[in-house]
């Protein structure tokens, strides 16, 4: 698989951290919980700092949420070579590797698609979500990945530079103007792949500058399981951080960072992003070994396929609906506000009780 070699017995609490504490955000967003936060009611307080960190830009900068995908995307990375190892040691070609690769970036394109035609009751075209970019970025990580490292960032930044080009040199008129919404290569694009543009910005061509991001978790992924001393893996991980926030933040008056077109400088700041978090997530857990609360989050990250279906499908709809009215029972006598806002807790609490349940009887969703 690579050149560098596994240590069998080390589990690198970090990740399974690092990926649980996302899809906790994750699923916190289909109880409604933080879109509470920016009520009028709360305007000017720390409580509507907070819950405007914890939605997207409204088109340039980068708020916290804007890095969730990211994350994602990043942990995905760097899970591949720890994953294919284990299978490589038990036995498996690297033909039977592709083959799984293959079929799973497939499964993951076609339930991201799924959901929009769910969604909208009908067949469409679009592409847009997580689970369906993260397709495009699993295969063309993978197709690297035993690449030297080199390689792999050169590939990682010719994608970049690939889609900063299209969108600074797109000659269709009404489409070349590069980083204003709906008038730029990524509109242009969206009509291409499904007839129309839908509005708010969201591109389906960010599955290839966002490559970028399960590119780089591989090579963390490759680093953390290297026979490398911790001092020198956190040196790395930091020092790569850093190089990606100087670029993207730096080139930004001349990119600006947009997290919904996923612009050159947008993609090397998040990932900077990705880099550092699990700088820190590895120094704290793995190496200082500060391990109190990770089971709670990891829980969650143990089914992240099943728990973001399931929570996009309408499960955590389904769950206000069963608890509204004992809701309303214990807690009516708060104010209407303060209600919804424990209920919506309640929610979140069930999705991740689901999750837990799940890990407690040992079922986990793969493909």
């Amino acid at each position: 698989m690579s050149k560098i070699q596994v240590k069998s017995n080390d589990r690198l609490l970090s990740l399974d951290f690092y990926r649980g504490l996302t899809m906790f955000l994750l699923i916190a967003e289909f109880s409604h919980l933080f879109s509470f936060f920016v009520l009028p009611q709360f305007e000017g307080t720390f409580i509507h700092a907070v819950g405007t960190q914890l939605h997207h830009a409204r088109w340039e900068g980068l708020h916290f949420w804007d890095l969730i995908q990211p994350f994602f995307m990043f942990i995905v990375g760097v899970a591949m070579p720890l994953s294919f190892s284990k299978r490589m040691a038990k036995g498996d070609t690297y033909k039977q590797l592709s083959k799984h690769a293959f079929k799973r970036a497939f499964l993951m394109l076609l339930l991201g698609w799924g959901l929009y035609c769910i969604d909208a009751g009908e067949i469409v075209f679009r592409f847009q979500n997580v689970l369906a970019q993260l397709g495009v970025t699993y295969i063309l990580a993978f197709l690297v990945i035993r690449q030297p490292v080199v390689i792999q960032i050169g590939f990682s930044i010719l994608l970049i530079l690939i889609s900063e080009g299209l969108f600074r040199f797109f000659p269709v008129e009404g489409f070349n103007n590069a980083f204003v919404d709906g008038e730029n290569f990524a509109a242009w694009f969206n009509i291409l792949i499904s007839g129309e543009e839908y509005g708010g910005g969201w591109a389906m061509f960010n599955a290839i500058p966002t490559a970028a991001h399960t590119i780089w978790g591989v090579l963390a992924g490759q680093l953390l399981i290297g026979n490398f001393s911790a001092k020198k893996k956190l040196l790395l991980l930091f020092g790569a951080g850093l190089i990606g926030l100087i670029i993207g933040y730096g080139l930004s008056p001349i990119t600006p960072i947009i997290k919904k077109i996923s612009t050159s400088t947008f993609v090397f700041a998040s990932g900077g992003w990705s880099l550092i978090a699990l700088a820190l997530c590895y120094w704290l857990i793995d190496v200082k070994k500060y391990q109190k609360g990770v089971l709670f989050f990891a829980v969650v990250g143990m089914n992240p396929l099943f728990i973001y279906l399931f929570a996009h499908i309408g499960g955590a709809k389904l769950i206000n609906k069963i608890l509204l009215p004992f809701s309303n029972a214990l807690f009516g006598w708060t104010g209407e506000l303060n209600a919804q806002i424990i209920l919506s807790c309640m929610v979140l609490f069930m999705l991740w009780y689901i999750c837990y349940w799940m890990y407690k009887k040992r079922i986990f969703i793969k493909i």
